[in-house]
């Protein structure tokens, strides 16, 4: 069972994350201005219909925040794009003036390929992607 008090002020915090009104949050998920009301003070429980609505509305409210306030919101955050060059930067392996010259004898490798990344997430999860 969830606590009604607990998801209400969870729900207000999605609808103030994204910057709606109450109204706006209602036409954006599909449903009354008075049903996110009702939910809102307390007078009704959320169903699950209307759990699903806002998951298929809005993919950054993970269900089990949603519900039960574990996990992170939003669960995707932005992250800069990857670097595309195969080009390191100059300074990236130096520590005196000398150095920003010429990079390590391993950078630039002909022969070397990137074979694989793993990114490591703070929850325990990874993506890995293979050349």
């Amino acid at each position: 069972m969830i606590n009604s008090d607990a998801f209400t002020k969870r729900l207000q915090q999605v609808i103030e994350y994204y910057g709606e009104s109450a109204s706006s949050f209602a036409e954006k998920i599909g449903v009354q201005r008075s049903s996110i009301s009702h939910i809102l003070s307390g007078r009704n429980k959320p169903s699950l219909e209307f759990v699903l609505k806002i998951l298929s509305a809005f993919p950054e409210v993970e269900l089990y925040w949603l519900l039960k306030g574990k996990g992170i919101f939003p669960k995707m955050k932005q992250t800069p794009p990857i670097q595309t060059t195969n080009e390191l930067p100059k300074d990236l392996f130096s520590t005196e003036e000398s150095d920003k010259e010429t990079p390590p004898d391993h950078v630039g490798t002909p022969n070397k390929q990137i074979e694989r990344i793993v990114v490591f997430y703070s929850d325990g999860s990874f993506k890995n992607y293979e050349n």
